[in-house]
């Protein structure tokens, strides 16, 4: 990025003289930085010797991306799209590799008499003069960022080694099991510079990849790091086994975790900023017999959106389930596994009702996103503050929301009971296989029959399924075997039947797929459901009963997507079951 630590002045482009100092009043004019934090961050850079724009990324005050458009809109000159970067390397003989990554430039294509690069700081005027003076031409540069340029390096001068492997190929003397058990030692190792920059690899390739989560696991032989993108889990390049013990200290330091307790399982929190963007990482270990393994949970609040039509949910279930939400009282809950996505359909249905004239209170474990004007409270067990606790508290405080994280137990269903009998809307999520029988597990949890059907508004059961690229997709005909298979002539009306199938690119990392989208059954708790309830039938009857009266299976809503173009049949069977 900009150099904008130094007031002396650069030639760009057309040699105009730019003064860098002002491009920090730019900043602050243009509402990027506020003037506190710019003032801050000015001082932390004179006081560490490092440059402005790293502080400013470094400390979440501005994304690099927001940087590199307010120095684009500043200096007037095109940001570097990720199809710009050549498929091999530009003037390899006149540009060393170190030089280009070391000034952070990158040779784009020869254009008649001059050559363009891609600049992660466009200001600076050496790296500018020697790439002239390198390749006799004129040089017109194009601002980089920083992500596309690391990765472009990576592709074209990485010699077959990962930054992983180079990282770790300066451990040579740390790790090992040697030193597993000697706790002093290993807090030593987890703050070296090389184990530092190694788990800071790991998570900022997992949130440029778009991951939900990092899968730390100990084998006997190796160490095994997985992302999970797009709800499926993909093997990256992981460190050597050596660095096991050091690399899941360094972790547990950050989440302020005992390194020194393998016995137990252990849950902390990390806050960072990431390419200038604030991620919160979930951080839980479990004990092996090879060893802890960890899984960081990536939060990554820039990239939801807390809206129910982004999420998946279209006319066929949006209506329905606002319908739940309108009620005055009574218990709305989302089911589904763990990854289903039900936490963030709580958060956008919060932000739906969410107006100045109600009191919402929410209680969660953990506190995943914090939204405006609401009440959100942690759950603590260490100090006694658990759901059913914090729920006789918020009875006090006179809410006409409630939201509660999970229904666990039989105490904390009880409360949510007597909160939605006295005036109180509940929301929730039940881990179950569908919407049917959330009903059967409240009863198998103790829960009165008749205080169910007193209680219930409705029950949504949702999944996530992965979205075809748009890049890569296409068209074709499916076989009549398959469309009589699937009943889908009931679903389109008797018109042709056009599906579409994954094929991979650059884009979507060849798998076909990017991003995800929700599936969604809404079961409305109506008077023959809840006369079902009273006779003690079971899953499969209310779901014939709720069927007879026109609910849309998941597997329906799945289908239908993949009818629209949205997804692939072979996802929505590899998620629900389709009968």
């Amino acid at each position: 990025m900009a150099a904008i630590s130094t007031a002396e002045p650069s030639r760009v482009g057309n040699g105009a003289l730019i003064p860098e100092l002002s491009f920090a009043e730019h900043l602050v004019a243009a509402g990027k930085v506020q003037p506190q934090a710019m003032e801050r961050a000015q001082h932390l850079a004179i006081e560490s010797q490092e440059r402005l724009e790293s502080v400013l990324t470094r400390l979440g005050l501005i994304t690099e991306r927001d940087l590199a458009e307010a120095l684009s809109q500043f200096l007037g000159l095109p940001i570097a799209a990720a199809a710009d970067y050549p498929p091999q390397p530009i003037l390899e003989d006149q540009l060393g590799r170190r030089f280009l990554r070391e000034a952070k430039v990158l040779p784009l294509r020869e254009a008649g008499d001059s050559v363009v690069v891609a600049m992660a700081n466009p200001l600076d005027a050496y790296a500018v003069q020697a790439v002239r003076f390198a390749v006799g031409k004129p040089v017109v540069a194009q601002i980089a960022l920083p992500a596309d340029l690391d990765a472009a390096h990576e592709r074209l001068y990485g010699d077959g080694k990962s930054g992983i492997h180079q990282i770790s190929g300066e451990t040579n003397d740390l790790g090992g099991d040697s030193i597993a058990d000697d706790v002093d030692r290993l807090k030593d190792i987890a703050s070296e510079a090389p184990v530092i920059r190694l788990v800071n690899l790991l998570i900022n390739q997992a949130v440029e990849a778009g991951a939900s989560d990092i899968h730390i696991e100990p084998m006997e032989n190796e160490l095994r790091v997985r992302y999970r993108i797009d709800g499926v889990l993909r093997p990256v390049d992981s460190p050597p086994h050596r660095l096991s013990s050091a690399i899941i200290s360094r972790v547990k330091i950050m989440a302020k975790l005992n390194i020194a307790e393998r016995r137990l399982s252990q849950d902390g929190r990390i806050a960072m900023a990431v390419r200038g963007k604030d991620i919160d990482l979930r951080v839980a270990t479990t004990p092996t017999i090879h060893g802890e393994a960890v899984v960081i949970r990536i939060l990554d609040r820039a990239h939801v959106e807390l809206n129910l039509t982004s999420l998946g949910f279209d006319e066929s279930v949006l209506g329905p389930f606002r319908t739940l939400l309108t009620q005055p009282h009574g218990i709305v809950l989302v089911t589904g596994p763990t990854g289903s996505g039900k936490t963030t359909t709580l958060y956008s249905a919060l932000s739906e009702i969410n107006t100045s004239d109600k009191k919402i209170l929410t209680i969660e474990d953990p506190v995943e996103y914090h939204l405006q004007g609401i009440n959100q409270v942690q759950v603590k067990p260490q100090i006694g503050l658990s759901f059913a606790g914090a729920l006789r508290s918020f009875l006090r405080h006179d809410p006409d929301i409630i939201m509660i994280g999970e229904i666990r137990d039989l105490e904390t269903a009880q409360i949510a009971v007597q909160a939605a009998l006295t005036g109180h809307l509940i929301l929730s999520t039940l881990h179950t296989n569908d919407a049917a029988t959330a009903v059967t597990r409240l009863l198998d949890m103790g829960v009165e029959d008749y205080l169910l059907t007193s209680t219930i508004n409705g029950i949504a059961g949702q999944r996530l399924l992965r979205k075809l690229c748009s890049a890569c997709s296409e068209p074709y005909e499916p076989i009549s075997e398959l469309v009589s298979r699937l009943k889908l002539e009931r679903l389109t009306g008797g018109e042709p039947i056009v599906l579409r199938r994954a094929v991979g690119c650059p884009l979507c990392h060849h798998t076909g797929y990017r991003g995800r989208t929700s599936i969604v059954e809404v079961l409305p708790a109506t008077d023959g459901i809840r006369q079902a309830v009273l006779k003690n039938a079971d899953g499969n009857q209310i779901m014939k009963i709720a069927l007879e009266e026109g609910m849309q299976t998941m597997a329906s809503h799945g289908l239908r997507k993949a009818i629209a173009g949205v997804t692939t049949i072979d996802e929505v069977l590899r998620v629900v079951p389709v009968i």
